[in-house]
């Protein structure tokens, strides 16, 4: 493989110097390729032999054994293939928010990647944001008070509204989600026969196993009721209350977040943002604590799959394992 092209803020491109087989290409420049995204955050392999879904697979354990499934969702998705699902399948014209994957559990991928089966006629760019600069862009007593409290997210699953528990958990049993929140440390109660309340406190800042950085590294600012549009936030409280909102969040001790604060955040995204188009074939590797990912609208046909890898639990002892404490975990630095 060979560097053709370093985006600025964003990943490096590497296209082929020998062979077209990704994988085969990885087998040989592994430390390269590893290397490259501890130094970027990101690396697009462009160039290459990539065509179906099985193609990506292959990519994918290549990369690594340990591919995660997608439990606990928060977003919907379909799956497409062993370890590989559709990126979030939220209407065309709307944006998904600049957010590291997972920041709102206790155990979330190292890696994921990205791979671009068909490109979009207009628009549908998946922008980055180096969680350095985000994390450099925010007041320190902000992120003091994040590792310090963590943050809490609420979340209200009821008919017809947001995702079902049963997509959230992917379970028809009552059973298997209490089952999966005792074991991942989630408060979890039935309102009445229809309506599932859960509540779960996780970190607000991580440190980087590899580099020991500090990174603001939670979902807030997508989950809190600011994040709605002023007319939808308007009639779910007027039909729920405002502790009954489909999601929200709080600091881990129940504290409210303060809106001036998350629309701090959004800025800080927002600044370090960087895009680049997609090509077919195009695969993405991301450093899921180094760089934050989103979805600009689009118009056309666009395909994007995602795989999940490298489970990582801050303050263990392992890699894989779920904390089952509340806030205070995410003070533990990297080993």
């Amino acid at each position: 493989m060979r560097e053709t092209l370093t985006i600025e803020g964003g990943p490096v491109v590497l296209t082929p110097s020998g062979t077209r087989d990704l994988p085969e290409a990885l087998a040989e420049h592994r430390e390269e390729a590893e290397t490259r995204l501890t130094e970027h955050g990101a690396v697009l392999f462009r160039g290459f032999d990539m065509t179906t879904a099985e193609d990506f697979a292959g990519f994918g354990r290549a990369v690594s054994a340990a591919r995660l499934d997608y439990t606990y969702r928060s977003t919907p998705r379909s799956t497409v293939t062993d370890g590989v699902f559709t990126t979030t399948e939220y209407p065309a014209d709307q944006e998904i928010a600049l957010h590291c994957e997972n920041a709102y559990q206790r155990t979330w991928p190292l890696k994921l990647a990205f791979f671009c089966q068909t490109p979009a006629t207009t628009g549908g760019e998946t922008p980055l944001a180096d969680l350095r600069k985000v994390t450099a862009a925010l007041a320190p007593d902000l992120l003091d008070r994040f590792e310090t409290r963590g943050v809490r997210y609420v979340r209200h699953y009821r008919p017809h509204i947001d995702l079902p528990w049963q997509t959230v958990f992917q379970t028809d049993s009552r059973q298997g989600v209490a089952a999966y929140c005792v074991a991942h440390g989630i408060d979890h109660t039935w309102l009445d026969d229809t309506v599932l309340r859960t509540a779960q406190t996780s970190q607000g800042v991580a440190y980087h196993p590899r580099t020991g950085e500090r990174v603001h590294f939670n979902q807030a600012h997508l989950f809190h009721g600011s994040n709605l549009p002023a007319e939808t936030a308007r009639a779910l409280t007027s039909l729920y209350g405002s502790d009954g909102l489909p999601r929200n969040a709080t600091y881990g001790d129940g504290t409210p977040l303060a809106t001036e604060d998350l629309v701090a955040v959004r800025a800080a995204f927002a600044a370090a943002q960087v895009t680049f188009p997609w090509e077919r074939g195009d695969v993405l590797l991301v450093d899921n604590m180094r760089m934050s990912h989103g979805r600009r609208p689009y118009t056309g046909p666009r395909k994007v799959l995602a795989t999940l890898m490298d489970s990582y639990a801050p303050g263990t002892g392992s890699e894989g394992e779920a904390p089952n404490h509340p806030a205070g975990f995410q003070r533990a630095r990297a080993r």
